[in-house]
């Protein structure tokens, strides 16, 4: 500890030297007059206390340990001493012996009078000051502010100045005051500049780095904090590979060893990981068994999805366990837990699997308490365990309520943890959370070739009122239109696993086609939403629009004929089934996305139809995992029941088929010069692509793509007496993509060529977006 414009504190090396010379003065006569354990022993009558302030005379004889009259030694003497520097209160101690008076001098800590943070830039004084344990009004401790400086130097190696020096230092001031002052000396960020492997047979260097938390400093390094070298993430990375390797069926694989060197010129790390892969297996037979005399095992057994000859994956076994577990309790078993016996094959690489059913110990939940959750409602963390208090407690079902607990997002910090109850076949369930912002306000600009300029403002909460409610609005603005929309879901649906969300929006333009009319719409949309499978949920809504078509300026009949309606109100039921394997599918390198809906239009209002869309999309890897293949098939049908649809309600394929402006396919009326886009009450398309590496360093986040795209849009209610050709013509176009994970989002930059198309389609070679991968 250093100090400036004051003199330098003594605490030890003074003291301990008074403390010698006066115990020798104290002895200094002749040894041969005095007998030697005289001369090791003093016996003192009164004892005076000087230089205290704050800390009470008593106090500091409480830490000496001396009492009046009684015969102490040198060594004792010296004991008291330390006792009394030991406690932590002074800044110099002194004992002095004087004849049958023992003389202690102190000098009190001075009080802190403000904390000041200097030389940081990094990290702001506000953060800094939170996690120091120094206060101001408090009793100055060297030993206290030096742990402070330790604290300041690890927050900045959490940023990646793992240099950085932080040194605490006083400034006197009076009346026993100090300003306790950090220095900090920040460095610069220490990178990662490569992450290699060594042992790695199965897949590269680039597929494992994909992989990790950990990635090396690229062209963003400045926005970019993966790339900072924190020791604590290397331990992290270590568990992602195992983790990734185990669920490729990798069951033997090792990390041996992780070395992380710095360059020559410091300023950046070398981290090698030493692995072993071993050999992949696959599922053998799999099997469930049971001794229980109420379990049918031929029961449980269909009710695994595994097959043999998949790959081997620790989540196939632990989901399977999880829904056998959720079959015991649809048939009243209680205390049922699945024992999965593995028994390993190597000459054939195979593991086979029986899944014991076996009787669990008879063990309740006492008591679920939940801390630190000083906004969120408990029920919102209650909702997420699958048990209540007198349950069967289940291990398995505790582990998954945590990871349910922090994929709320609500918290920092989510701990979930089970303890002895007051009896032993209880338990405690402890819930302890750290909350974090969940709301956000945000503020753009943009630009679009087919709007021009515009801005967007919105609003959003996750945790409204701490209720676990959703809460968005959000205003987006163009040159010629603008869009707001309010948003509100309730994830638990009168104390059910029910989604109800409610939908509003307005929305104006009058840029459509080339500004040839103006339209508005004001949606209503209450849904509800719920799983009705692992993979499957179903939603249920009702919608009610008004869609206005006015100021018409065009030379289309059709439109023309469809302007003259002005202002329509549809009132519509309908429902949306989706099967999603992408995050809980068997195979961790595919996935398939299914989504069905239907809309019923006629429950009063002007319009009657039916809406029919359909999506179906899948995905996989090949090639070590190094390219991504994916597909999609997506079409939809407007089948009117009265009336003709209306341009504004009819399909264009905007942001479905690359390679065509916004409405620039379709039919056109007329078609001749530059006719106006009508749409169709049709459309497919299918959408093939693959995403491979491009020989560029893994850490600039830059990919390349190819594409075909195949569709259109077709049919019509009314042709103008077959003037307008609304026929099946297929477009098709191809071209490559360049993919760019930036810190703004994934940008995809879209190349296209059409090689199918009618003389009056639009084509666009080029556009910019934001990915939507698979």
């Amino acid at each position: 500890m250093t100090q400036r414009n004051g003199k330098a504190a003594t605490l030890s090396r003074r003291a301990k030297w008074m403390l010698t010379a006066a115990v020798i003065g104290a002895v200094s006569v002749p040894v041969d007059m005095v007998p030697p354990a005289a001369a090791q022993s003093y016996r003192f009558t009164q004892v005076e206390i000087e230089g205290n302030q704050r800390v009470a005379g008593e106090t500091i004889l409480s830490y000496a340990g001396i009492g009046r009259g009684q015969n102490i030694s040198a060594a004792e003497l010296n004991d008291a001493y330390q006792r009394i520097v030991a406690s932590g209160l002074f800044e110099t101690v002194e004992i002095v012996p004087r004849g049958s008076t023992l003389v202690v001098k102190v000098s009190e800590y001075p009080t802190i009078n403000v904390i000041n943070i200097e030389g940081n830039r990094a990290l702001k004084d506000e953060d800094l000051q939170n996690i120091i344990q120094s206060r101001s009004r408090r009793v100055y401790s060297p030993a206290l502010a030096e742990a402070d400086a330790a604290t300041i130097a690890t927050a900045y190696e959490q940023t990646g100045r793992i240099s950085a020096t932080v040194t605490p230092k006083i400034i006197r001031r009076s009346e026993n005051r100090v300003d306790l002052v950090f220095e900090v000396a920040e460095s610069k960020v220490v990178e990662v500049e490569r992450i290699s492997f060594v042992g790695n047979r199965s897949f590269s260097e680039r597929r494992l780095r994909r992989a990790l938390q950990t990635k090396q400093a690229g062209l963003l390094r400045m926005f970019v904090r993966s790339d900072t070298f924190i020791a604590d993430r290397i331990e992290f990375d270590k568990q992602v590979l195992r983790d990734f390797y185990a669920s490729r069926g990798f069951i033997d694989f090792e990390v041996l060893s992780v070395n992380s060197e710095l360059t020559r010129e410091r300023d950046a790390f070398l981290i090698t990981f030493n692995i072993r892969e071993g050999q992949p297996f696959r599922f053998g037979e799999i099997t469930a068994s049971s001794d229980l005399s109420e379990v049918d095992p031929e029961a449980f057994e269909q009710a695994i999805r595994i097959r043999e000859g998949q790959g081997y994956s620790p989540q196939a076994v632990e989901n399977t366990i999880a829904r056998l577990e959720r079959l015991a309790i649809q048939k009243g078993l209680d205390f049922i837990r699945i024992d999965p016996q593995v028994t390993r094959n190597d000459r054939d690489l195979t593991l086979d699997v029986d899944f014991r059913v076996v009787r669990g110990p008879r063990i309740f939940v006492e008591r679920i308490d939940i801390e630190g959750n000083a906004t969120t409602l408990d029920r919102v963390v209650r909702r997420q365990f699958r048990t209540v208090e007198g349950d069967p407690f289940n291990p398995r079902e505790i582990r998954e309520t945590a990871e349910r607990i922090r994929a709320l997002g609500f918290f920092r910090k989510a701990d979930v943890e089970a303890r002895e109850g007051t009896s032993p076949g209880q338990v405690i369930v402890d819930v302890d959370v750290e909350e974090q912002p969940t709301g956000s306000l945000n503020f753009g600009l943009s630009y679009s070739a087919s709007s021009g300029p515009g801005a967007a403002l919105s609003f959003s909460e996750r945790n409204f009122l701490g209720r676990g409610q959703h809460l968005n609005f959000s205003v987006n603005t163009g040159a010629d239109n603008a869009v707001s929309r309010f948003r509100f879901a309730e994830p638990a649906f009168l104390g059910r696993n029910v989604r109800f969300a409610f939908d509003a929006s307005y929305a104006v333009s009058d840029d459509q086609d080339d500004e040839l009319y103006k339209t508005h719409r004001i949606r209503l949309q209450p849904s509800l939403e719920f799983p009705i499978s692992e993979n499957g949920r179903l939603e249920l809504r009702y919608t009610l629009e008004e869609d206005r078509l006015y100021d018409y300026t065009g030379e289309s009949n059709i439109i023309a004929a469809e302007a003259e309606e002005n202002a329509l109100i549809a009132s519509k039921l309908g429902y949306t089934y989706s099967y999603d394997t992408r995050t809980t599918g068997l195979n961790p390198n595919a996935g398939i996305v299914f989504r069905f809906s239907q809309d019923f239009a006629g429950l009063g209002g002007d319009s009657e139809y039916i809406e029919t869309t359909a999506l179906l999309g899948g995905q996989t890897r090949v090639w070590n995992e190094e390219v991504t293949l994916r597909a999609e098939l997506e079409g939809g049908a407007l089948h009117m029941l009265s009336g003709n649809s209306r341009v504004t309600n009819r399909y264009t394929l905007n942001g479905k088929m690359r390679g065509f402006q916004p409405n620039g396919l379709g039919p056109r009326d007329p078609a001749e010069d530059d006719g106006e886009a009508l749409g169709g009450n049709m459309f497919a398309v299918a959408r093939f692509e693959a995403e491979f590496p491009v020989g560029l360093p893994e850490e600039y986040g830059i990919t390349g793509g190819l594409f075909a795209d195949f569709g259109t849009v077709w049919s019509l209610d009314n042709t103008d007496n077959g003037r307008v050709d609304d026929d099946f013509n297929l477009r098709s176009a191809v071209g490559v993509s360049i993919f760019w994970t930036t810190p703004i989002g994934p940008l995809r930059f879209n190349f296209a060529a059409p090689l199918m198309k009618e003389d009056y389609d639009e084509e666009q070679t080029f556009d910019l977006t934001i990915s939507t991968r698979f």
